[in-house]
This record gives structure tokens, sequence and C-alpha cells, in this order.
């Protein structure tokens, strides 16, 4: 027995309008403005999967009275299944040896650069790939290129000199304070 499922991706019937649209599956749903926005977003949402032939036709031709266009795709549809292509009889490395063993120098290629027997014919895509050789460090090296010591720069500071201890630095100095106020004539009262 075939499966089917009903999606829609914001394709109305020709004639339409959208805001009627919008109206009507608000009601069919019960979907808030939020959940309607998801569902005229462009991007293709599934409604309902699992259906049998005649509930999937049930819904479409719902949500076609309602003016939006539903997709039905059956689940059943045969995966088309993808033989690999058996291994170059030229490569005689074992499929379970490490990858290292494939790695062969060659003398055309500049130092520091590997050149790798392809495994099998996917990875024969990637035979002719320029890669740099970057090696594994042992256990507990630092991988990171040492930072260069910065040097202060070169200052002249002959123009400069130490003012004495306690001395004001220049700083120029407040004028002293006035006289306080005469309040001899005022008085407090009960």
């Amino acid at each position: 027995m075939a499966r089917y499922e009903i999606a829609f991706s914001a394709q109305l019937v020709p004639g339409a309008q959208l805001e009627l649209v919008k109206a009507n599956l608000a009601k069919l749903f019960q979907a808030d403005e939020q959940r309607l926005a998801l569902l005229f977003s462009g991007r293709r949402i599934v409604i309902k999967s699992n259906l049998d032939a005649a509930g999937a036709e049930k819904y479409r031709s719902t949500l076609e009275r309602a003016g939006a266009v539903a997709e039905v795709a059956c689940l059943d549809d045969e995966i088309e299944e993808i033989e690999l292509a058996a291994p170059p009889a030229a490569a005689t490395t074992p499929v379970a040896a490490p990858v290292a063993a494939s790695v062969q120098p060659a003398s055309s290629q500049p130092a520091g650069r590997l050149q790798v027997a392809p495994r099998d014919e996917y990875m024969a895509a990637f035979a002719e790939v320029d890669a740099p050789d970057f090696g594994i460090a042992p256990l507990g090296d630092d991988v990171q290129d040492g930072k260069p010591q910065v040097q202060a720069p070169a200052l002249d500071l002959s123009q400069f000199s130490l003012a004495p201890p306690g001395s004001d630095m220049g700083e120029a100095k407040k004028a002293p304070a006035g006289p306080p106020p005469d309040i001899s004539h005022l008085k407090l009262q009960d």
C-alpha cells in the first residue's frame, strides 16, 4: 500500500487572492499569524505525511478549494541503487592499510609536497591535487610558530629631567580663600 505526503510551497491556484487564501488556510488549520508566515515563506512545508491515496486526495482537494496548490508526493518511490566500481587493478594497496602506505614521494614534485595514490575511482578525481606535506608533530610539541620578542622602541629621553620631591611640577597655585563672611548681625528666634 503506497504512502503519500502533502506539502505546500506558497503557490496559489490561478486567480486566487493571497489575503483570501491566507484567511482560508488560517481557518482550515486554526493557525496564527506566525504559522501562516511560515506556510507562506516560500519553502516547501510538509503538512501531513504517511497518508493513503484517498486521504492524500482529500487533503489536496481541500487545499485547492481554499486556493492553495498542494504537492502530493509518494513516499514509497524506489530509491536508485548506486553500485560502486571496483578499485583500479593498478592499486595494490589493501583497503585496510593505513593511508600513509598509499603516500608516495614524487621526484617531480617540489620538496614538502605529497603525491597520493588513489584508493578507488572516487578518490582518483583527487590524484592531481597539489597538497602541502604538513606532517604530524610529536606528542607534546607546540605546533604554533613562536612569537618574536618585541623590541622596545628606541626613545631619546635626554631632554627630560626629574623634579625634586615635593615640588609642584608647574601646577598653577590656587588663590587663597577670602575672609569668612560676617554673620554677627544674624539671630536665631524661637
